[in-house]
């Protein structure tokens, strides 16, 4: 393909079909390759080249089914999309763990969401501030107009927070809109309203408006969950103190911190995957309330009770929808929020917390006994084994080979798989 420019005019018009053929022609004419994207699962062609531009096919990941999660007293089966072997298994049984204790319980701060509009090139920053913030009647006026059904189910404009940001520039008048999006993500509305404020507070104030744009740092929505693990089902006192002795490792480590925080993300990110949400905003969403203290830091905090058991804590924004986008109109999202029962947003963010929670507390456990190798090579033997050439029933001998001479390695795969055929 390095032969070829990837200049390729009327290439966005071309019907996906054609698109196909254009790509075989660069492969020199490899054409059985392409089949698989003849394989559009649960999605129509059509709704393929709605979603995105430019649609060959599409890119399957496994969902699969968190078992054993209580959330704020309520039984759920929880799916999560994720091509990493050891996740799943881990929320499963880290919520098997606390189930003595009630499972998770959750908190939410709300749904609101925040769009900012960039004011440059005043010399009396502060005296506009003290006016916009004297007209934020007009402002929810303006805002409701962008919106009146978000209005009328009873959401829309909050409150309006001026920042002054000191740049290279200069001071900078930061307009916040903090919008009730309710159950939507939100940010095609809040962005419409930035839009249209934008030209008129520029009027208001002389400056020039630039930026008009949401935040994913959603610290106006808020969702945080705990759980309680008895020192008897984690392996006694001693792996309660290893576990917390890993987690204050990671409040003052920030190279710790990134990684512990990467596992929670693991069963928050596959959550958001299953539901059709956006996983690139509620993970710099995240990554970015870990750091706001001045010091990035971990998402989850661990204490010993009275009792001497485990208690978890999480807390990050979590700015779901279960209306609008892909969420809506993906097939696989839809069934996804189905089985959740989760009919809000607010729902759906209580419960991808605790999941995070979960997942968090596994890989401690993991890390404070065993180390996470030995699990999660365990359960990625079947992948090694296939990546080695097994088929059918020699996967899971080759597998299960692997496990029992704990050198879960390609090179092993390919000498069990020879010796497994000669046979």
């Amino acid at each position: 393909m390095t032969d070829h420019t990837s200049r390729l005019p009327g290439f966005a018009q071309a019907s996906r079909e054609e698109r196909i053929g254009i790509l075989a022609e660069r492969l020199g004419g490899n054409a059985e390759a392409l089949q698989l994207f003849d394989n559009l699962g649960p999605i129509e062609g059509g709704l393929v080249d709605r979603l995105i531009e430019n649609a060959i096919g599409v890119m399957p990941v496994p969902l699969g089914l968190a078992t054993n999660m209580i959330v704020d007293g309520e039984e759920m089966l929880v799916p999560m999309a994720t091509e990493e072997s050891s996740v799943i298994a881990a929320v499963c049984n880290s919520a098997k763990r606390c189930r003595d204790t009630g499972g998770f319980f959750t908190s939410y701060s709300g749904s609101l969401t925040i769009a900012q509009v960039q004011l440059c090139g005043l010399s009396d920053p502060r005296n506009a501030r003290a006016q916009i913030l004297g007209r934020t009647d007009e402002i929810r006026a303006l805002c409701d107009e962008v919106d009146p059904q978000l209005t009328s189910l009873g959401g829309g404009l909050r409150e309006v927070d001026v920042r002054l940001v000191e740049a290279r520039s200069g001071t900078m008048v930061i307009v916040h809109l903090v919008v009730d999006t309710l159950d939507a993500m939100g940010a095609n509305a809040v962005n419409s309203m930035a839009e249209r404020v934008a030209p008129v507070l520029a009027g208001w104030t002389g400056a020039r408006p630039l930026l008009r744009i949401l935040s994913n740092l959603a610290d106006r929505r808020l969702t945080r969950a705990r759980a309680v693990w008895p020192a008897d089902q984690i392996g006694g006192p001693e792996v309660v103190e290893a576990m917390l002795l890993g987690a204050e490792f990671a409040e003052a480590d920030p190279y710790r911190a990134t990684t512990h925080n990467k596992g929670i993300m693991n069963g928050i990110s596959a959550v958001v995957l299953a539901t059709g949400n956006d996983t690139r905003a509620i993970e710099s969403g995240a990554h970015a309330y870990a750091a706001h203290g001045g010091q990035y830091g971990p998402l989850t905090h661990w204490e010993k009770t009275a009792e001497g058991d485990l208690a978890g804590t999480i807390e990050l924004p979590l700015s779901l929808g279960i209306v609008g986008g892909a969420t809506r109109v993906h097939p696989v999202a839809q069934l996804s929020l189905k089985i959740l029962g989760a009919d809000s947003a607010e729902k759906l963010a209580r419960i991808t917390a605790a999941v995070g929670l979960a997942q968090n507390f596994g890989a401690l456990r993991a890390l404070a006994t065993d180390g996470i190798q030995k699990g999660h090579m365990a359960l990625h033997a079947q992948n090694v084994a296939i990546a080695a050439g097994a088929e059918g029933d020699e996967i899971e001998a080759v597998a299960a080979g692997l496990r029992a001479h704990s050198r879960v390695t390609e090179a092993e795969a390919r000498k069990l798989l020879d010796d497994l055929r000669k046979d």
